[in-house]
């Protein structure tokens, strides 16, 4: 697997980073099969500038071509400098699923509740190998953008934007027709697994599910016999 993160991409008046994320997956799928996209929450403190919830994308690419990883690296950088925000601070990544070792996981968890730095971003990414590049404005957005690669890798983390066709089914939709879509399995929080049965998303658009061990799982609350999906971190 080869995951491309980016970070800071927007400000308060444009489209988000999730968005940007998922134009860059529709321009590498053209060449590269694109499993999905995750959004994944980054810590919230003061002293982090953030635009509204200092939020990362990384675009999953099934594949082990080591040889493409500049050609993706481009695609996205240039589909980022194309939509370019004024007001924004980008950082671009780029990494096969082997240079993502365990120091690369430990400062993808610090990032959650640790105010970093992008010394420490950019020395990890020059120690591992890994193209990592600020874009603009003060180029923070490295440090999200490396945080961006463990969490995607660890996978129970963040929750998908897109994935399969998910996008495409809005409002209550069965758990037969999630599942073709796009997700391995509805649980509820407590443990039980859904097979059947109308899965209603409150806000009227597709469902987020979340990467849990290599899977896509949707989690739902039951209430009165009615499963409503859960949008979780």
């Amino acid at each position: 697997m080869i995951y491309i993160c980016v970070d800071d991409t927007d400000n308060l008046n444009s489209r988000g980073t999730g968005r940007l994320a998922r134009a860059i997956a529709a321009e590498l799928s053209k060449k590269y099969s694109v499993l999905g996209v995750t959004r994944h929450q980054l810590y919230v403190h003061p002293d982090i500038p953030f635009t509204s919830h200092n939020s990362c994308g990384v675009i999953h690419v099934k594949s082990d071509d080591k040889e493409a990883l500049d050609d993706m690296f481009e695609i996205a950088k240039n589909e980022i400098y194309d939509d370019f925000i004024e007001g924004s601070d980008p950082g671009l990544s780029v990494a096969h699923e082997s240079q993502i070792l365990p120091s690369l996981i430990a400062y993808a968890k610090d990032a959650k509740d640790t105010v970093l730095t992008q010394e420490k971003a950019r020395t990890l990414a020059k120690n591992l190998n890994i193209r990592l590049e600020g874009l603009g404005g003060t180029e923070d957005g490295v440090i999200g953008s490396m945080a961006g690669l463990g969490l995607a890798h660890a996978g129970n983390d963040g929750r998908f934007l897109q994935i399969g066709y998910i996008r495409n089914l809005l409002g209550p939709q069965p758990v037969e027709k999630l599942i073709e879509a796009g997700i391995n399995a509805v649980h509820t929080l407590d443990g039980r697994i859904i097979h059947e049965g109308l899965v209603i998303n409150d806000e009227n658009k597709s469902v987020k599910p979340c990467p849990v061990n290599g899977k896509c799982i949707l989690f739902v609350d039951e209430v009165d016999g009615k499963l409503h999906a859960i949008k979780r971190n």
